[in-house]
């Protein structure tokens, strides 16, 4: 069984007992979390779409980290204009426990 879900904008398929990294959220590691907007969902070739789904996806934090730095670079010919900005991004990983 498997289920599409919403997380912070981005959809993600999801099965149960997979890890996966999301954008961060709230909590601390060992937290439980609870997804109610799921998409579609296939139980063995049988799909639900739309409204039609009444399921839930609960998963546990298992860590924040940040992703890899993002350079921007900007700069203007002739002018002496360089700006070397950066960032990184930090993400949640979870696993989900079920899907229910």
């Amino acid at each position: 069984m498997y289920a599409v879900v919403k997380i912070a904008g981005q959809q993600f398929k999801v099965e149960k007992n997979q890890t996966l990294f999301v954008p961060h959220q709230q909590g601390n590691a060992g937290d439980k979390v609870e997804f109610t907007e799921v998409l579609l969902t296939d139980n063995d070739g049988k799909l639900s779409i739309g409204d039609a789904v009444k399921i839930k996806i609960q998963a546990e934090i298992v860590d924040h980290i940040k992703g890899d730095k993002v350079i921007a670079f900007k700069h203007k010919r002739r002018k002496g204009f360089r700006k070397k900005l950066g960032h990184r991004i930090h993400y949640t990983k979870i696993k989900v426990t079920e899907i229910a």
